[in-house]
């Protein structure tokens, strides 16, 4: 990876051993993608990694520990803070709640903020 941000996101149509014979996406994760799709120009800033959705999760966990899988989730670049930042793990900052991550895309890499 380069010094970037990483955005990871659940691949979608998969499948929860909860609910045999059924498909989901993440509807935070494909909000996100619509977000990325609306602006191709900014989109190559970020490291986007698109992961399945099954635990571990073994590239999230390489990054900020095994408690931090939930998805979406926004990693920074090496040595980078941020306002909207959700945690650390081992001096690495990220962000993990949609809401904050749409702020930080904004306050890091110039996409439009969200209507209100």
């Amino acid at each position: 990876m380069t010094n970037c941000d990483k955005l990871f996101l659940l691949r979608p149509g998969f499948e929860d051993p909860a609910y045999p014979g059924q498909q989901f996406y993440c509807w935070h994760c494909a909000l996100l993608e619509g977000v990325l799709a609306s602006f191709p120009d900014l989109a190559p800033q970020l490291d986007v990694e698109r992961i399945e959705w099954p635990r571990p999760r073994q590239s999230v966990i390489a990054l900020i520990g095994e408690q931090n899988q939930s998805l979406p989730l926004l990693v920074l670049a090496q040595g980078a803070n941020s306002l909207h930042q959700t945690g650390t793990y081992d001096g690495r900052v990220f962000i993990s709640e949609k809401e904050k991550i749409l702020a930080a895309l904004s306050e890091r890499h110039g996409f439009p903020l969200p209507h209100p």
